[in-house]
């Protein structure tokens, strides 16, 4: 099969009318939120701008076309999550964590949980947000733990014809809603039993909302994502009805594993990384500091923009290349998913950290883009499962299996 990475028709099309949509719209999220003294009021000044994506049809290319979305797989979610990303970050990640809150029902949901599920979420009009709430308190690096006392703590204990979920959750974009009572659909992270191995225990239930018993106790003043709210918030005896269970009781640690696919965050990375780096380029061309001549004639400058632009395109090829295999089902992709996802995140940060030394103390400012831009990136070695505690301990799980094999990420 020959190795392509030519985007369709029907994906320019759309990286266009993305690229467009984050010019005119989400540029203007900054100025409408940076101002704003809380998280919460920023939160709730972005509400107009996600509508927007809503309204674009934007939401329906993250559901795929087989559910009643228009989404043709991963490689388009890629290219519209760098489009949209590189006009606003914060707004940005509202629609890709809905996306995400989504996805247990997306890959383990029955037929008919995902026709009443999805339905809002197809639907062009309003405001409609999912969260996965996953983490924890205290982290959720050993999240499978098997040990009793360790692991995941969110219980889940049946009640008659419905289940009661208690625990305490935090770092979940969207899950205070856009009003304090929570997202149209929630999905939750949870144990059946904290005496059994997380492969019969570990279970995701899917809560709508307005969720009764959802308390908020707080949030993160965030470094970046200034327009995101990140609450702490506890789930006080929520009934959920025995059919909104995602498979069965053990189910939950594959559909865990699946949901948070890392591709998405190498997708991120470039977003941020062009963004930055088309400032600084246009910069370089224009300011002397000073001097005679735009100060990308001289060779220690345009050397620090080259080995950026050549980072954005390694992330870009090899997150397409992740998205590739995740749509073929390809038994690499996972692989593929976690290398995107470090290479990218700790890509973005260092190519934040050179663009700024091209510009200088002026980038260290808010009045340019530069410093807000490192803040977000700043996020992406750490969420969708730390780079360390998480994703690289992953890879070596993988590298000492039996089976595996170092040629195996070469066949396309």
């Amino acid at each position: 099969m020959p190795i392509d990475f030519t985007p369709t028709e029907q994906q320019r099309l759309l990286r266009a009318r993305a690229r467009e949509f984050a010019r005119d719209v989400l540029s203007g999220v900054g100025p409408a939120t940076r101002h704003l003294p809380t998280a919460e009021e920023r939160h709730r000044a972005t509400q107009p701008f996600y509508q927007q994506m809503v309204e674009a049809g934007f939401l329906r290319q993250l559901v795929p076309q087989a559910l009643g979305g228009d989404g043709t797989g991963a490689v388009t979610v890629a290219i519209l999550a760098e489009e949209l990303i590189a006009g606003d970050p914060s707004a940005a990640l509202s629609l890709f964590s809905t996306s995400l809150g989504l996805a247990p029902v997306l890959r383990g949901g029955t037929p008919e949980q995902q026709q009443r599920f999805l339905a809002p979420f197809l639907r062009t009009e309003g405001a409609p947000v999912a969260s996965l709430a996953f983490s924890e308190p205290g982290g959720n690096a050993n999240f499978d733990s098997a040990e009793p006392g360790t692991g995941l703590r969110t219980t889940m204990r049946r009640r008659g014809r419905e289940w009661i979920i208690d625990g305490s959750k935090q770092w979940v974009s969207g899950a205070s809603g856009w009003d304090g009572t929570g997202p149209i659909l929630m999905t939750v992270a949870c144990r059946v039993g904290a005496q059994r191995p997380p492969e019969e225990s570990l279970a995701v239930a899917a809560v709508e909302g307005p969720i009764e018993g959802l308390r908020i106790t707080g949030s993160f003043d965030s470094l970046g994502h200034r327009a995101q709210l990140l609450p702490r918030f506890d789930l006080v005896d929520v009934a959920v009805p025995a059919e909104n269970i995602i498979g069965e009781p053990g189910a939950g640690l594959t559909l865990i594993n699946t949901s948070f696919g890392g591709a998405a965050v190498g997708a991120c990375a470039v977003g941020v990384m062009r963004a930055a780096f088309a400032f600084a380029l246009d910069f370089a061309r224009s300011d002397r500091r000073g001097g005679s001549v735009p100060i990308i004639s001289h060779q220690g400058v345009a050397f620090v923009l080259a080995d950026v632009k050549t980072r954005i395109e390694a992330t870009r090829a090899l997150t397409w290349r992740a998205c590739v295999a995740a749509d073929r089902r390809d038994p690499n992709a996972e692989e593929l998913g976690i290398h995107a996802k470090v290479f990218g995140s700790e890509a973005a940060v260092q190519s934040l950290v050179d663009l700024m030394r091209v510009v200088g103390i002026e980038s260290y400012s808010h009045e340019m883009p530069l410093a807000g831009l490192m803040a977000d990136a700043l996020a992406y070695p750490l969420m969708s499962g730390g780079n360390i505690g998480f994703r690289r301990r992953r890879l070596q799980t993988m590298f000492a299996e039996p089976g595996y094999s170092a040629e195996g990420t070469a066949s396309p």
